[in-house]
């Protein structure tokens, strides 16, 4: 198999905070420790419950947030520690789309000016000049490239995210963290976008590391799915195996809450979790979901399960006691009450 295009190991981000009157130190245990990789090419679905840490990772992937451990490796080369310098010329292959398309553009600018922007910064002058590369980057993400001097105020909220595309496209990237890119737009309009963003992988060879709560989007964008549980992946591994036969409670708890428009009026299981997320200032000893899972034992509060490929299935598991082989998500062991 080829060397992935991107490598992440251990990766860790803590927040200190001071916590009641005495002001004592402690830390937020945001994201702690991950392990994934991205090939060239395909996009990595990252989902979860708010506060699961996805945001966090990506923006450490593309080095917004330095990490507190751990490592990323892109293209085979180690930029986690890099300087503001040295990650410059990377950034032509590393982009973020940011997730509310009102503040990520600033008012003051005209389009053509933040589309231009990475072009500017990083001392590209394409063939044809700024303006002919701005204007066919409107026109390939769908707005019309005579808009090139109106400002962001003059857009709706679908097409101010396809100029914030098309500013991540600017210099050709092979790696595009997408942090929640429809979930501040109308349903009517995520579709639309999101089929964008697979005609742009498609003609342009683009990795993505696409970060969503909404797994009906997850499964039609991504081609493997990580999923996240207080700061941890607790499953990995191809959409067809996480969407059809999940290993990890917490994934079959996921997927049972996902409406089936071809089931509607039919009586369909869900799997009820009971109490509230934990905080990440204090996470849980051993498995982190065991506060919230029916199959809890004492194992799970002594010992961390790690995260491995179980007997039968491709996908990789972190958990004492994965669901059986065949299972599938529409099948619950157990509901919590």
């Amino acid at each position: 198999m080829t060397q992935p295009l991107l490598k992440v190991r251990g990766l860790t981000k803590h927040f200190a905070v001071r916590q009641g009157a005495t002001g004592a130190k402690s830390a937020v245990r945001a994201v702690d420790g991950l392990d994934f990789d991205v090939h060239a090419g395909e996009t990595l679905g990252l989902v979860g419950e708010s506060g699961c840490g996805k945001t966090t990772t990506g923006r450490m992937l593309v080095r917004l947030l330095e990490p507190t451990a751990g490592s990323i490796e892109f293209q085979g080369r180690d930029i986690t520690k890099l300087g503001r310098r040295a990650m410059r010329p990377l950034r032509q292959d590393l982009q973020i789309i940011f997730q509310d398309p009102y503040s990520s553009l600033n008012p003051r600018h005209t389009v053509g000016k933040i589309v231009a922007m990475p072009l500017e910064v990083n001392g590209v002058n394409p063939p044809g000049g700024v303006k002919a590369r701005v204007q066919e980057l409107l026109e390939l993400v769908g707005l019309n490239p005579e808009h090139y001097n109106r400002f962001p105020h003059e857009f709706s909220g679908g097409q101010r995210q396809r100029i914030g595309i098309a500013r991540a496209l600017a210099l050709r990237p092979k790696l595009i963290v997408a942090d929640e890119p429809v979930s501040a737009l109308d349903v009517s309009i995520q579709a639309q976008v999101v089929n964008l963003l697979r005609e742009l992988q498609r003609e342009l060879d683009l990795a993505f590391v696409f970060i969503a709560h909404d797994l009906a989007i997850v499964r039609h964008f991504s081609r493997r799915v990580a999923v996240m549980y207080l700061g941890k992946v607790v499953e990995i591994g191809d959409r067809a195996d996480i969407y059809e036969r999940p290993r990890h409670p917490y994934t079959k708890a996921l997927l049972s809450a996902v409406p089936d428009v071809a089931a509607f009026g039919e009586p369909r299981q869900r799997i009820r979790l009971t109490g509230d997320v934990p905080t990440p200032l204090n996470p849980p000893s051993g498995c982190r979901f065991r506060t919230r899972c029916w199959k809890a034992q004492d194992v799970c509060a002594t010992e961390e399960p790690p995260l491995l490929v179980r007997e039968g299935s491709g996908q990789e598991v972190a958990c004492h006691f994965p669901e059986p082989v065949g299972v599938g998500a529409e099948h619950v062991s157990e509901v919590a009450a």
